[in-house]
Protein backbone atom coordinates (compact mmCIF):
# COMPACT_ATOMS: atom_id res chain seq x y z
CA UNK A 1 0.00 0.00 0.00
CA UNK A 2 1.40 3.77 -1.02
CA UNK A 3 1.33 6.66 1.42
CA UNK A 4 -1.38 7.72 -1.33
CA UNK A 5 -3.21 5.33 -0.87
CA UNK A 6 -3.77 6.01 2.69
CA UNK A 7 -3.77 9.86 2.16
CA UNK A 8 -6.99 8.82 -0.01
CA UNK A 9 -8.42 6.37 2.37
CA UNK A 10 -8.24 8.73 5.24
CA UNK A 11 -9.73 12.14 3.09
CA UNK A 12 -12.79 9.67 1.89
CA UNK A 13 -13.08 8.99 5.90
CA UNK A 14 -12.99 12.41 7.19
CA UNK A 15 -15.75 13.25 4.23
CA UNK A 16 -17.79 10.70 5.46
CA UNK A 17 -17.50 11.44 9.00
CA UNK A 18 -18.40 15.29 8.18
CA UNK A 19 -21.34 13.70 6.30
CA UNK A 20 -22.69 12.18 9.15
CA UNK A 21 -22.32 15.56 10.99
CA UNK A 22 -23.68 17.05 8.87
CA UNK A 23 -21.20 19.68 7.92
CA UNK A 24 -21.76 18.62 4.23
CA UNK A 25 -25.13 19.63 4.32
CA UNK A 26 -26.72 15.78 4.36
CA UNK A 27 -28.46 17.04 7.52
CA UNK A 28 -31.36 18.86 7.76
CA UNK A 29 -35.04 18.00 6.40
CA UNK A 30 -35.85 14.24 6.48
CA UNK A 31 -38.69 12.05 5.47
CA UNK A 32 -41.69 13.13 7.85
CA UNK A 33 -40.79 16.83 8.08
CA UNK A 34 -43.07 18.67 7.05
CA UNK A 35 -41.63 21.55 4.29
CA UNK A 36 -40.15 24.35 5.43
CA UNK A 37 -42.77 27.60 4.41
CA UNK A 38 -40.38 28.76 1.52
CA UNK A 39 -41.41 31.68 -1.09
CA UNK A 40 -39.43 30.82 -4.27
CA UNK A 41 -39.15 33.92 -6.63
CA UNK A 42 -39.28 32.53 -10.26
CA UNK A 43 -37.50 33.16 -12.93
CA UNK A 44 -40.15 35.14 -14.37
CA UNK A 45 -40.36 37.68 -11.24
CA UNK A 46 -43.89 35.79 -10.05
CA UNK A 47 -43.44 34.07 -6.74
CA UNK A 48 -44.74 30.70 -5.43
CA UNK A 49 -44.77 28.85 -1.57
CA UNK A 50 -44.83 25.74 -0.17
CA UNK A 51 -48.01 26.72 0.74
CA UNK A 52 -49.38 26.77 -2.57
CA UNK A 53 -47.92 23.52 -3.08
CA UNK A 54 -50.27 21.95 -1.10
CA UNK A 55 -52.20 19.29 -2.99
CA UNK A 56 -49.39 18.15 -5.27
CA UNK A 57 -46.56 15.80 -5.12
CA UNK A 58 -44.05 18.25 -5.37
CA UNK A 59 -40.25 18.08 -6.52
CA UNK A 60 -37.81 20.42 -4.78
CA UNK A 61 -34.59 20.20 -6.66
CA UNK A 62 -31.68 22.40 -5.49
CA UNK A 63 -29.15 21.97 -8.58
CA UNK A 64 -26.27 24.57 -10.25
CA UNK A 65 -25.57 25.40 -13.62
CA UNK A 66 -21.96 24.00 -12.84
CA UNK A 67 -23.04 20.81 -11.67
CA UNK A 68 -22.20 18.42 -13.58
CA UNK A 69 -24.53 15.77 -12.06
CA UNK A 70 -27.23 18.47 -12.09
CA UNK A 71 -26.95 18.91 -15.36
CA UNK A 72 -26.46 15.40 -16.31
CA UNK A 73 -30.26 14.37 -14.53
CA UNK A 74 -31.65 17.46 -15.74
CA UNK A 75 -33.52 15.94 -18.81
CA UNK A 76 -34.75 13.17 -16.50
CA UNK A 77 -36.82 15.79 -14.48
CA UNK A 78 -37.68 17.22 -17.23
CA UNK A 79 -39.49 14.27 -18.81
CA UNK A 80 -40.87 12.95 -15.10
CA UNK A 81 -42.22 16.26 -14.89
CA UNK A 82 -44.04 15.96 -18.57
CA UNK A 83 -44.74 12.44 -17.47
CA UNK A 84 -47.20 13.47 -14.22
CA UNK A 85 -48.11 17.37 -14.86
CA UNK A 86 -51.35 16.34 -15.68
CA UNK A 87 -51.73 14.21 -12.73
CA UNK A 88 -51.27 16.92 -10.02
CA UNK A 89 -47.24 16.33 -9.94
CA UNK A 90 -45.17 19.75 -10.00
CA UNK A 91 -41.15 20.34 -10.10
CA UNK A 92 -39.46 23.68 -8.33
CA UNK A 93 -35.98 23.50 -9.23
CA UNK A 94 -33.85 25.77 -7.23
CA UNK A 95 -30.40 27.49 -8.30
CA UNK A 96 -28.35 27.71 -5.62
CA UNK A 97 -27.10 31.31 -4.57
CA UNK A 98 -24.02 30.88 -6.03
CA UNK A 99 -25.27 30.18 -9.19
CA UNK A 100 -25.29 33.56 -11.36
CA UNK A 101 -28.65 34.72 -12.35
CA UNK A 102 -27.95 35.22 -15.99
CA UNK A 103 -26.55 31.55 -16.43
CA UNK A 104 -29.28 30.19 -15.10
CA UNK A 105 -31.73 31.83 -17.33
CA UNK A 106 -29.82 30.77 -20.14
CA UNK A 107 -30.08 27.20 -18.98
CA UNK A 108 -33.38 27.62 -18.38
CA UNK A 109 -34.53 28.96 -21.76
CA UNK A 110 -32.04 26.97 -23.68
CA UNK A 111 -33.04 23.73 -22.26
CA UNK A 112 -36.66 25.13 -22.28
CA UNK A 113 -37.45 23.52 -18.75
CA UNK A 114 -41.07 23.18 -18.63
CA UNK A 115 -41.44 23.52 -14.50
CA UNK A 116 -40.77 26.14 -12.24
CA UNK A 117 -36.73 27.66 -11.82
CA UNK A 118 -36.37 29.55 -8.78
CA UNK A 119 -33.36 31.73 -7.95
CA UNK A 120 -31.97 31.48 -4.16
CA UNK A 121 -30.34 34.61 -4.30
CA UNK A 122 -29.31 35.20 -0.80
CA UNK A 123 -29.04 31.02 0.28
CA UNK A 124 -31.73 31.58 2.95
CA UNK A 125 -33.97 28.78 0.69
CA UNK A 126 -30.90 26.37 0.79
CA UNK A 127 -30.19 27.34 4.45
CA UNK A 128 -34.34 26.33 5.87
CA UNK A 129 -33.90 23.53 3.56
CA UNK A 130 -31.84 21.72 6.32
CA UNK A 131 -28.83 24.14 4.87
CA UNK A 132 -28.32 22.53 1.81
CA UNK A 133 -24.41 22.97 0.07
CA UNK A 134 -24.30 19.07 -1.60
CA UNK A 135 -26.16 19.39 -5.31
CA UNK A 136 -28.10 17.78 -6.32
CA UNK A 137 -30.10 17.39 -3.27
CA UNK A 138 -33.65 16.92 -4.05
CA UNK A 139 -37.14 16.69 -1.88
CA UNK A 140 -39.83 14.45 -2.61
CA UNK A 141 -43.40 16.13 -1.25
CA UNK A 142 -46.77 14.31 -0.59
CA UNK A 143 -49.75 16.21 -1.33
CA UNK A 144 -50.04 17.68 2.27
CA UNK A 145 -46.21 19.46 1.91
CA UNK A 146 -44.87 16.26 4.05
CA UNK A 147 -41.31 15.23 2.48
CA UNK A 148 -41.35 11.94 1.98
CA UNK A 149 -38.33 11.19 0.57
CA UNK A 150 -34.66 13.22 0.09
CA UNK A 151 -32.05 12.54 -2.27
CA UNK A 152 -28.09 13.51 -2.40
CA UNK A 153 -27.04 13.01 -6.12
CA UNK A 154 -29.37 11.83 -8.68
CA UNK A 155 -32.03 10.18 -7.66
CA UNK A 156 -32.75 6.29 -8.84
CA UNK A 157 -35.92 7.73 -11.53
CA UNK A 158 -37.29 4.21 -11.59
CA UNK A 159 -37.85 4.09 -8.09
CA UNK A 160 -38.38 8.00 -8.47
CA UNK A 161 -41.48 7.37 -10.69
CA UNK A 162 -42.61 4.34 -8.72
CA UNK A 163 -43.08 6.53 -5.57
CA UNK A 164 -44.79 9.44 -7.02
CA UNK A 165 -47.72 7.38 -8.82
CA UNK A 166 -47.98 5.84 -5.08
CA UNK A 167 -48.36 9.28 -3.89
CA UNK A 168 -50.34 10.37 -7.07
CA UNK A 169 -53.10 7.27 -5.99
CA UNK A 170 -53.03 8.78 -2.33
CA UNK A 171 -56.19 11.55 -1.71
Amino acid sequence: MTPDFFHRRRSLTVLLVLAGAGVLGLSGCAAGDEAPASNFVLLDGTTTTTEQLKGKVTLVNFWATTCVTCVKEMPSLVSTFNKYQAKGFETVAVAMSYDQPAWVLNYAQTRQLPFKVALDNTGDIAKSWGDVKLTPTTYLLDKQGLIVKRFVGEPDFTALHSLIEELLAKS
